[in-house]
């Protein structure tokens, strides 16, 4: 017997995520009318017109490949997986939890995969911290791999239209951490992730690279030794800072260095080592430090 077809969506999670678009562009107006008025270096036109730019190029890649990809791989993965979950409010539920389970350790290879890394590292290369932040993302997701990730929840039996949706949701919830307003709540960063939690993220502080991953819930950090909270003030950025906002040189910077440095000594463990990773005989380059022991 064949596998019955994906069923017809019952909404378009585009369309559903567009909605989230209006909330966004007012909280950044508002935070940056609230800075403004009180510290005025919070916010600049260049670094907020970059991140629009990179939204926008962002938005253009993700759209093309997902209209790609659901109706292929992961129809695919859907029509031949186990066709295990109905579509219902708690199996939803349950897809919010394995997504965000999976977006943990998207997230932790995004650090620790310089192939990887060289998309990620755009969304780290602001000095600033503020909701403009969140929209700087680069347009290369799709090359270094993200769709892989969610691969597995097709296979167990969620629609492809349901699973973008989850991964989308997932998403516009980091939205909201991305301020540097909200001092600490133990109670809540005890389960949720929220703006100090993610503060800690965007720093290089040594005692805060490569920590706290937490998309939606930080007890993935916490089950596996990547939570540290907030104490020091974040110095927000990257190692070796990018003093450009030019969103090309934002986007392609590390995939040309990554690439330069396979070639120039002839070893393609560069494009999955750490991003700090230098081949023997070689000191750890600035790139990005690591609080972690170089791995060879």
């Amino acid at each position: 017997m064949q596998p019955a077809p994906a069923p017809a969506a019952a909404f378009d999670p585009g369309l559903i995520l567009m909605a989230f678009a209006p909330v966004f562009l007012l909280t950044i107006g508002w935070e940056a009318w609230y800075w403004a008025r009180r510290d005025r270096t919070v916010y600049s036109w260049r670094d907020t017109l970059s991140n629009a730019s990179l939204a926008l190029m962002h938005q253009a890649s993700d759209a093309f490949f997902l209209w790609l990809m659901i109706r292929t791989v992961y129809s695919w993965c859907y029509a031949h997986g186990l066709r295990a979950m109905p579509e219902t409010w708690w199996s939803f539920a349950l897809l919010l939890l394995l997504q965000d389970f999976l977006y943990y350790w998207f997230h932790r290879a995004s650090h620790r995969v310089r192939w990887l890394w060289a998309s990620h590292v755009t969304h780290h290369s602001s000095e600033g911290m503020n909701f403009s932040t969140a929209f700087r993302q680069s347009l290369t997701y799709p090359l270094s791999g993200m769709w892989l990730f969610w691969i597995p929840l097709a296979l167990v039996g969620f629609s492809p239209d349901w699973v973008i949706l989850a991964v989308g949701l997932n998403l516009a919830f980091q939205f909201f951490v991305h301020t540097r307003l909200g001092a600490r709540w133990p109670r809540v960063e005890a389960v949720f992730n929220t703006p100090s939690v993610h503060r800690v993220h965007h720093a290089k502080n040594p005692d805060y690279i490569d920590r706290n991953y937490a998309g939606v819930l930080t007890i993935w950090d916490r089950m596996f030794g990547t939570f540290v909270p907030e104490r020091d003030t974040p110095v927000y950025g990257i190692t070796r800072q990018v003093r450009t906002h030019n969103p090309l040189t934002l986007t392609f910077h590390e995939w040309r260095d990554m690439f330069g440095d396979a070639w120039r000594e002839r070893d393609p463990r560069y494009l999955w080592k750490p991003p700090e990773w230098r081949g023997p005989g070689r000191g750890a380059g600035d790139w990005k430090e690591s609080s972690k022991t170089l791995i060879r």
